[in-house]
C-alpha cells in the first residue's frame, strides 16, 4: 500500500549572486524593456532616412521610453513574483533585508537598478541600489 505522505518538498537554498550573473541577468531584462517598446512605440522605426529623432535632454524619446518600460518591468515583476525574466532565467530572485514595503523597496531598487552604475558597484557583493533599497539579490537553487 502506498504511504500517505507526499513526497517531500525540495527547499530552497540561496548564495550570493556574482556581478556577472547580476549583470548578465540586466542586460537579459534592458533587452526585453527594448523589445516591448519598440514593439508599442515604434520611435526610430517611422524615421525618414537622415531624419533625427526628437530628442529630451539630449537623448532619443525612444531611450528615456526604454527606460520607463525597464522600470516598469521591474517594479511589476519582481513585486509579485521576486524576479524578473532575467533573473529567473538565471536562478535570480531579490530578497528583504530591512522591513519595508516590498513594492517600495523594488521602486527604489529598480529607479536606481535604471541608472546602471548603482547596480555595478558593489559593497560587500551587494550593490549600491539593493543597499539603498533594503533588498538583495541572490541565487536560489533548489535542494533533493
Amino acid at each position: 500500500m502506498p504511504s500517505a505522505d507526499p513526497a517531500p518538498r525540495s527547499s530552497p537554498t540561496a548564495e550570493r549572486a556574482t556581478l556577472s550573473r547580476r549583470f548578465a541577468g540586466f542586460v537579459l531584462d534592458w533587452v526585453l524593456a527594448a523589445l516591448v517598446t519598440f514593439l508599442l512605440l515604434p520611435y526610430d522605426l517611422v524615421l525618414e532616412p537622415g531624419e533625427q529623432p526628437p530628442v529630451v535632454l539630449g537623448v532619443p524619446e525612444s531611450s528615456w521610453a526604454v527606460l520607463g518600460i525597464f522600470v516598469v518591468l521591474n517594479v511589476v515583476l519582481v513585486s509579485l513574483t521576486g524576479s524578473t525574466l532575467g533573473h529567473r532565467l538565471l536562478g535570480l530572485q531579490v530578497w528583504q533585508v530591512r522591513r519595508w514595503p516590498f513594492p517600495v523597496q523594488v521602486l527604489v531598487r529598480s529607479v536606481l537598478a535604471g541608472l546602471v552604475v548603482p547596480a555595478v558597484v558593489t559593497v560587500g557583493g551587494r550593490g549600491l541600489h539593493d543597499l539603498a533599497a533594503g533588498t538583495r539579490t541572490v541565487r536560489v537553487r533548489r535542494s533533493g
